[in-house]
């Protein structure tokens, strides 16, 4: 795994429901689609928009705010995703 997607909607109430994936790759929908990308091989913030308005946040502030939420994801990402770019860079694919 490499990359962290959260995706946000609001229910009928009011209230806001979040969605968490984790994946190898990043596809096109996944761009349009999610609302927050998190770049472990690279560690950098692909994504970050909330309610239609794009919120200036650091890898860092994010990473640390997800951990909080999803701390074994997280750590499995965070020694999967720059594996991930190094068997990348050596394979080429």
């Amino acid at each position: 795994m490499r990359y962290l997607l959260i995706t946000f909607w609001r229910k009928p109430g009011g209230q806001i429901d979040e969605q968490a994936r984790f994946v190898k790759r990043c596809r096109t929908s996944d761009l349009t689609s999610s609302n927050v990308i998190l770049d472990y091989g690279l560690r950098k913030v692909d994504k970050c928009v909330v309610e239609g308005k794009r919120l200036d946040r650091t890898f860092d502030q994010l990473h640390e705010y997800y951990k909080k939420i999803y701390p074994h994801i997280v750590a499995q990402l965070e020694k999967e995703g720059p594996e991930s770019v190094k068997h990348k860079e050596k394979t080429g694919n």
